[in-house]
């Protein structure tokens, strides 16, 4: 027979309790808050080996590395410190790919931040049933279209930077501007555009051939496909002579092999032409390998560290954090180091508003959160959640992330384009002269 106790005693055996909780408190120091004290973890599939990406992942987790040791330095997130959890990632098989972010779910990571995947599908098939917000720079309007067109199934999923179209897009734009202003004067007319044959390059071509043609200022002459890895540039080169284009854009995203394209075309250049490196350059292998040859080359991305107040503070600390005192021991990345860094203080300041293991609520913060990060204006309040483009989609540099144009300069990267954020004016390369 059960002797069931009188409301009385309950009460008292409940007091007795909260008084032993106080006592234990008391005696173990900090056991009240050990709850509070376990780490966020924030999951990253980092390419830590292979032919493709290694530099990019790098620099992006050395941007996260430094962002997560400020927070941390600055007390965490509510008390809570953040950790990393890295795990290496295949960047060129769906299999690898998808490996790599299972091994994440499987963890139970609070958030997935990646640099980029080379195959989105099989990255976001495999998070799709687990909610916690997974923000990416692929760079692809692929992956846009799945969340787009998929809210329900990949409304946890955020691309920090516009697509790859507006590579092609701006360009043709950024030209008119140069010879507009009198920055440069164009030998001809003509563009031709050497292409690498996966499909985020072709897109850039197609969109840049559309663009050209729309426009109507300059007209694509020749596109000459070429096949990762180049083995040999001199075929390339000859094709680039033989035409004699005023205006060569290489649509390729290899530092090592842009560097060695840019040694060869500086020991015989086409003489007068604007010549273009798509993105590559920003990688610091390129400086490295290209040395003097690189002077006078012009890249571009729709993703990079700007040389603002805000931006140049970053570029110090970072360099100051991996390349030795004064920052002088190596060359910066200048992509996805601040690509690494806003992305961990964009989940910071949406876990400032909701529990970190609260998937929902935190996908919430982030759709309604605004914030200028060293890259640029992040939103995500759009079908794409993914921030616009400036100045193909937005007006002002501060609504939007801004695409940047650079010319090594005196062996460095220097802004050049658009007139809000340049650091230096265009200067004529040494074969314009």
């Amino acid at each position: 027979m059960t002797t069931r106790s009188s409301p009385d005693a309950r009460l008292r055996r409940r007091l007795i309790q909260g008084l032993a909780t106080a006592a234990t408190a008391a005696l173990v120091p900090g056991w009240a808050q050990a709850q509070d004290k376990v780490p966020i973890t924030i999951g990253l599939p980092i390419a830590q080996s292979g032919p493709a990406g290694v530099a990019d992942h790098a620099d992006y987790l050395k941007g996260a590395q430094l962002a997560v040791k400020q927070i941390n330095a600055a007390g965490g997130i509510k008390g809570r410190p953040l950790a990393l959890r890295v795990v290496d990632i295949d960047l060129l098989t769906p299999e690898g790919t998808q490996a790599a972010f299972r091994k994440l779910v499987d963890a139970k990571v609070q958030d997935i931040l990646s640099p980029f995947v080379l195959i989105p599908v099989p990255a976001m098939a495999t998070v799709a049933n687990y909610k916690a917000p997974y923000l990416h720079g692929n760079t692809q309007q692929a992956s846009l279209d799945l969340v787009r067109k998929n809210p329900e199934k990949y409304g946890h999923i955020y691309q920090v930077d516009p697509p790859e179209t507006f590579y092609g897009a701006g360009f043709p734009l950024f030209c008119e501007q140069l010879e507009s202003r009198g920055a440069w004067k164009p030998a001809n007319r003509k563009v031709h555009i050497i292409t690498e044959q996966i499909a985020y390059t072709q897109n850039i071509t197609k969109a840049a051939a559309d663009q050209f043609k729309a426009r109507g200022k300059y007209e694509v002459a020749k596109i000459t496909q070429i096949q990762f890895p180049v083995q040999d540039w001199g075929p390339v080169l000859q094709d680039i002579k033989s035409t004699g284009a005023g205006i060569v854009m290489v649509n390729h995203w290899v530092a090592a092999e842009l560097a060695a394209f840019a040694k060869q075309f500086a020991a015989n250049p086409l003489p007068g032409a604007l010549v273009y490196l798509q993105y590559g350059p920003s990688q610091p292998e390129f400086l490295n390998l290209a040395g003097a040859a690189a002077e006078g080359f012009v890249w571009g991305t729709v993703y990079g560290v700007y040389a603002d107040a805000q931006g140049q503070t970053f570029r110090d600390q970072y360099k100051a954090e991996y390349l030795g005192k004064g920052g002088k021991d190596g060359v910066m990345g200048l992509v996805y180091t601040g690509g690494g860094y806003d992305s961990v203080q964009l989940l910071a300041k949406a876990w400032s508003k909701a529990a970190p293991e609260d998937f929902k609520a935190v996908n919430t913060a982030l759709q309604s959160l605004q914030y200028r990060g060293v890259n640029g204006f992040y939103r995500f309040d759009n079908p794409n959640q993914s921030p616009p483009n400036y100045p193909l989609e937005v007006n002002k540099p501060e609504e939007g992330i801004a695409q940047l144009f650079f010319q090594v300069q005196g062996g460095e990267h220097r802004i050049v384009a658009p007139d809000a954020l340049k650091q230096s004016a265009f200067k004529p390369a040494p074969w314009m002269k």
